[in-house]
């Protein structure tokens, strides 16, 4: 779904640990939003699509011609509406944890490999800061693609899943793939789960009783997880 991100440190650094629990959201938040025509009240926050309404907040745009991201606070059109609240909470959180991808107003995308690839990448991470219930992106014009964050209490939240989990920590570790450590530890954390650490492994009792040990290998990857003493190695 993401390949290896082209950012900074900062960014890898702070938005990994929130890759895999992410990831496992992303996945519940589409399941739950219909498939269909959608259209916007952007003033009033209310996006609706296939006849559900959603309430949300902008996070920015995404110009397939120069490969720039604006971010919503930055976005003339927008910068002092409400609508803006998750844009300027991600700019926030970049000014105190020192994120440039999060506190520049135009981000430059155009260099990377994918730049489509990398703005799902900035938007997910986005995401993943501000504890989001999921994000969307969706074609406002030709080369635009508008990009938003749901804040709607409708919207259901992920529990973790002994049969999917072994596959949602890989897909997080594969987001960056830097560091497979934090992947899990932060989807632990994000559960609020206890985690014993030791030595090339985490391991940790989900709320069924079920207990998952996660080893890594001398690279620092998954090796193995295994969910109540099933698993096996992790597929590469």
């Amino acid at each position: 779904m993401y390949s290896p991100s082209p950012f900074s440190d900062a960014f890898v650094r702070l938005t990994e640990p929130h890759a895999a629990w992410g990831a496992e959201q992303l996945e519940t938040f589409n399941a739950f939003l219909p498939a269909g025509p959608w259209t916007a009240d952007l003033a009033q926050r209310i996006y609706r699509q296939a006849g559900r309404d959603l309430r949300i907040s902008i996070l920015g745009s995404y110009d397939a011609s120069d490969g720039s991201w604006l971010w919503g606070w930055a976005n003339p059109g927008f910068r002092d509406m409400p609508t803006v609240g998750a844009a300027e909470a991600v700019r926030q959180y970049g000014q105190t944890h020192g994120i440039r991808e999060f506190t520049e107003e135009v981000v430059d995308l155009s260099g990377c490999a994918d730049p489509r690839r990398a703005v799902e990448t900035l938007a997910f991470g986005a995401m993943g800061v501000l504890g989001a219930a999921g994000y969307l992106g969706v074609q406002a014009s030709e080369d635009a693609r508008l990009y938003m964050v749901p804040d709607d209490a409708q919207v259901p939240w992920a529990a973790p899943d002994p049969v999917t989990l072994p596959r949602t920590l890989l897909t997080g570790a594969g987001v960056h793939g830097s560091s497979a450590h934090a992947v899990v530890a932060g989807y632990f954390d994000h559960h609020r789960l206890p985690q014993r650490h030791a030595p090339g492994r985490i391991s940790a009792d989900l709320p069924t009783g079920t207990t998952v040990d996660v080893s890594f290998d001398d690279a620092g990857r998954i090796g193995a997880v295994e969910v109540g003493g099933i698993g096996g190695p992790a597929a590469r």
